[in-house]
């Protein structure tokens, strides 16, 4: 009895750990300038956009699936959306709104800023 009260506690815990869901925020690198004290943000596709991408947008825009003609698996397919697929402004279109992107609702502010810094900064691959 007390092993199976453990192990259902053990087991209760771990799931709290996680914390995924469909649309992950993710948090913002910082660095600080020395002798400045100034704080810098270095936005890059494989550092910080890709999991956003891959978390909001890959299970429509991906071989085989209902978006496939506008894939955006990799780097320069991404790249290419914001840079002429109007990407930026369907991701910043409100709940409601038609054409907003991704269909299953408004990802939050947070990855969203990251992906429009991430533009700002040159769209960085690295």
């Amino acid at each position: 009895m007390k092993k199976t009260i453990a192990l259902t506690i053990l087991l209760a815990s771990l799931a709290s750990c996680s914390n995924s869901d469909t649309y992950q925020d993710v948090s913002t690198p910082t660095t600080t300038t020395p002798g400045t004290g100034t704080t810098t943000t270095t936005i890059s596709y494989t550092k910080n956009v890709k999991s956003i991408i891959d978390g909001n947008c890959v299970s429509c825009h991906s071989s085989g699936r209902s978006a496939s003609f506008r894939p955006l698996t990799t780097y320069a397919e991404v790249k290419t959306a914001v840079e002429s697929a109007g990407l930026l402004g369907r991701i910043q279109l409100q709940s409601g709104q038609q054409g907003l992107m991704p269909q299953g609702g408004r990802m939050s502010q947070v990855n969203i800023d990251l992906i429009v810094k991430w533009n700002t900064d040159g769209l960085k691959e690295n």
